[in-house]
């Protein structure tokens, strides 16, 4: 399957519920009034694009109809285009340190943040690139045994220690364990609740400098895993990690699940952090770096 594929594909319901919307407001009234741009606004602000990208695409959508008329505008190649353009300064490349390069997985339970730390691991696999993964997420037993799951089934390295165990030894370990292996990432799966009275933002600080005393400039990546499917929620997480430990980028992950795939868009112009990778299934490979070309075009693109 094709790159472009996976995006269309992943974006099925967004893009379903999105043209459907679009096209039943052009198809009963071809000229734009008050209540066609009303409904558009509704139809953008329901697909999750949030305020400031509804308002962009409605300007430009309005622009069109001053210089081509009414009849004369195709208003998903309009939207495609300006989402486009406000994605277009999006870097998703991983980072690569010239030595090892170690990555914070963080995020709250259930955004598919274990998930996510594996199938990294698996993407630079698959570069011919070395990594290990770290089992930090020493709360949860459930998230142990998963990592390690996954690194038998894609012969990947996990260091992990007792249930309740200090995540930031396990960082540490973790890191030694790669240094000495010489190996060219580590992905650290912190937890995402505790069950302590501990506060769950000073646990990730004091993970990171841990992280940061056993290799200078770590973590050189802070990845937020947010889950598609909770909409403009992901916003609020966002900026709450964002305040605690400074973010380098963002994985959005189960958009093959959702319609409201415009959070996405919402949260990078919002917050202006990178999307680096968005997850659309459940394969190991289904983690793709963030292309907004693709992006723009799967979700409004009838081809």
């Amino acid at each position: 399957m094709g790159l472009f594929q996976k995006f269309k594909d992943g974006l099925f319901k967004t893009h379903e519920k999105l043209t459907h919307e679009i096209k039943r407001i052009v198809t009963r009234s071809p000229r734009l009034t008050a209540t066609s741009i009303e409904e558009l606004e509704v139809a953008l602000i329901g697909a999750d694009l949030g305020m400031a990208m509804t308002s962009q695409i409605i300007t430009a959508v309005k622009g069109a109809y001053e210089t081509q008329g009414n009849g004369g505008v195709d208003i998903l190649a309009v939207a495609q285009r300006e989402v486009e353009k406000a994605l277009a300064n999006n870097k998703a490349e991983l980072r690569k340190e010239p030595g090892l390069t170690v990555v914070s997985i963080v995020g709250v339970n259930g955004t598919g943040k274990t998930t996510t730390s594996a199938k990294l691991a698996h993407f630079v696999k698959a570069q011919g690139q070395t990594s290990i993964l770290a089992a930090c997420d020493t709360f949860r037993a459930a998230a142990v045994e998963q990592i390690k799951l996954w690194g038998e089934r894609l012969n990947i390295p996990v260091v992990s220690g007792s249930h309740g165990a200090d995540p930031a030894a396990i960082a540490h370990d973790a890191i030694s364990a790669a240094i000495s292996r010489k190996a060219d990432y580590v992905f650290i799966d912190t937890a995402g609740r505790l069950h302590t009275k501990t506060n769950l933002m000073l646990e990730l600080q004091k993970v990171h400098r841990v992280i940061g005393k056993k290799t200078p400039g770590a973590p050189h990546e802070v990845l937020l895993v947010l889950d598609a499917t909770t909409g403009m929620n992901a916003l609020n997480q966002a900026r709450e990690f964002h305040k605690a430990v400074p973010l380098t980028g963002l994985v959005v992950t189960k958009l093959d699940g959702t319609s409201k795939g415009g959070m996405v868009v919402a949260i990078q112009k919002e917050l202006g952090l990178p999307i680096k990778f968005i997850g659309l299934g459940e394969q190991a490979d289904d983690l793709q770096p963030f292309d907004a070309k693709q992006f723009a075009e799967a979700l409004f693109s009838e081809k």
